[in-house]
Formats: structure tokens, C-alpha cells, sequence
């Protein structure tokens, strides 16, 4: 991937430079000894995606249930050793062609719902290393993965997780990692896209009224394999404004990664066998092919994953 030329966002809050608690982090966040108010679909993904990582799952699941509203939101004490976030564009080579993806996302989005008479307000990336304060989604763990506060409208990123990819996951190698690292941010400003049209809060709902565990992740997979295409939405506008910016490899090594991992992919490493009605982000094929839809067609219309019964 060819990024040179991307515009730079200063949208970010980079706290990297703390000592590991996280602005405004510190103590008051225990870990529980369950998995407390989230289904059983949700905590053995979680569990997975833990045994993958090579870390406690413990972890995960007690930040999920921050998400599900099976736990609360910890009190966090400020850390003194902490030194002040940097506002603006980083200017390391990894701060730098995030803050780059950020700004092409941001560009072709506002771009897209001007089309469609709506304004379009990008989130913030928060970059961190181990942990920090996730604000009103809890605590921001390196264990997590990236995620994106709907509440907050903020991605949450530590760094280090581009290398689990390639390391752990097996998800990319060499140069293709960077346009990995551009899947992997569109997918999270999928979710903002999600939320600023309405549908995050619509499907909270319609889980809450779901007659199931299972009924309630199928919902959640839909928003996942959604984010996904809105994901390749974004690739085929920058196509479009920048030839040439893909390189050879690029588009296997976003697919590569979404068949990593694929909840069927985790599940089959895990334990041997694949359980559907735990999925809570799709199978590796399901989310190869919400990718190339987004990909290949450019429009949210196409990433209509609520109005299909193929997935």
C-alpha cells in the first residue's frame, strides 16, 4: 500500500509515551472471577480469541461485559507517572501512516454522505500501549484488540496488535501488513459509519429483545460482517481518488486476515470443532466475501447484511 501521499489526520490522542496505566488510568479495575452477564457464545469466542493471542481471557471477557452492560464501568484513579497525551499527527512511521489511513477514511466517508445530504464527523483514534482509560466503555486493554466506543465515538488502538496479526494470526506477511493495518481501521470506522446511521443503537435494542444467546450473536454478526464491507466501501472510493495506491498482494492480505480471524477459524484451532450459533463475527468465508462486496460494488446499499438470509 502506497500511503505517502495520504492526508495526515491530527484526530488522534496518542498516549503511547505513558508508562503502561494509561492516561488517566491507575488502579480500581479487578478482574471477575466469571463471565458475568455475557452469553456463553460471546465468552468462548472471547476465550478463543485469548488462547490465539496467547493471553489470559480473563482480560477480554471482563472488558466485553463493559459493552453487553454485564458489568460496570470501572472508577479510575489518575496515574501520576503518566505523562499528557500528544494531540495531533504522530510522527513515527507507525503513528504516521495510521494518522494517514485516518485521514483517507475520513475523507472518502465525508465524501460519501454529502452525496446522501447527511454530514459526516469522523472519530478520534486513541493510541495506547497496554492499557489506558477507554472512557465510557471502561478500560482499554492491549487484550482487546482494537475496538471502537460508540458512546465516545473513538477507536481504541494499541499498536502492538499489527504484530499479533502477523505473528499469531498468520493474517499477513511483509509489506502486505501495512494495507492489513488499513482493513483492520476501516473495519473499526465501519462501526462508526454503523453509528452515526443509527443501526449500533437499533440492534442493541433488537438484542435486547431476542429470544436467545443465539438470536442475539447472529445480530452481532451482522453488524461485524457489515462493518467489513463498509471496510472494502472505503477501499473502492480510495481506489478510485488514488490510482495505484494498492499494490500486488494488497487485497489477498486484507482477505487473509479476515480468514484468520474468522470465528470458525479460532474455533477449529481452539478446539477442533466449529460451533455457528456462538459465532459473533462471522466465519473466515463470510467475511472474505462481505470484504469483496464492499470492494466491488462501493456503496453502502450493498453492505445490506440485515436484509439477506446469505451470509
Amino acid at each position: 500500500m502506497r500511503y505517502d501521499d495520504f492526508r495526515r489526520s491530527d484526530n488522534i490522542d496518542d498516549r503511547r509515551g505513558d508508562d503502561g496505566g494509561g492516561y488517566g488510568g491507575g488502579g480500581g479495575f479487578g478482574i471477575p472471577g466469571g463471565g458475568g452477564g455475557l452469553g456463553i457464545g460471546t465468552v468462548l469466542v472471547l476465550g478463543l480469541v485469548g488462547w490465539a493471542l496467547g493471553i489470559d481471557p480473563r482480560l477480554l471477557i471482563s472488558g466485553a461485559e463493559i459493552f453487553t452492560g454485564g458489568g460496570q464501568a470501572p472508577t479510575y484513579q489518575t496515574d501520576r507517572r503518566s505523562s499528557p497525551p500528544k494531540s495531533g499527527a504522530p510522527s513515527d512511521e507507525v503513528g504516521s501512516m495510521i494518522s494517514g489511513i485516518l485521514g483517507e477514511i475520513d475523507d472518502r466517508w465525508t465524501e460519501i454522505f454529502r452525496e446522501s445530504g447527511q454530514k459526516y464527523t469522523g472519530a478520534q483514534i486513541v493510541l495506547f500501549r497496554n492499557a489506558t482509560n477507554g472512557g465510557r466503555c471502561g478500560r482499554a486493554q492491549s487484550a482487546m484488540g482494537p475496538f471502537y466506543c460508540p458512546p465516545d465515538r473513538k477507536i481504541y488502538l494499541d499498536t502492538s496488535f499489527f504484530r499479533q496479526v502477523e505473528t499469531k494470526f498468520r493474517g499477513c506477511s511483509g509489506n502486505a501488513c501495512k494495507f492489513t493495518t488499513a482493513y483492520i481501521i476501516a473495519h473499526e470506522a465501519g462501526h462508526h459509519v454503523q453509528n452515526l446511521l443509527g443501526i449500533i443503537p437499533k440492534v442493541t435494542q433488537a438484542q435486547e429483545r431476542a429470544n436467545s444467546k443465539a438470536e442475539a450473536n447472529n445480530l452481532q454478526v451482522r453488524v461485524e460482517l457489515q462493518a467489513d464491507c463498509l471496510s472494502g466501501v472505503w477501499v473502492n472510493r480510495e481506489e478510485k481518488k488514488r490510482p495505484g495506491f494498492l499494490e500486488a498482494g494488497d487485497i489477498d492480505a486484507a482477505l487473509q486476515t479476515a480468514a484468520a480471524i474468522g470465528d470458525d477459524t479460532l474455533q477449529r484451532q481452539a478446539q477442533g470443532r466449529v460451533v455457528p450459533d456462538s459465532f459473533t463475527h462471522g466465519s473466515a468465508a463470510q467475511r472474505k466475501r462481505w470484504f469483496m462486496v464492499g470492494y466491488q460494488q462501493g456503496t453502502i446499499q450493498a453492505c445490506n447484511t440485515f436484509g439477506t438470509d446469505r451470509l
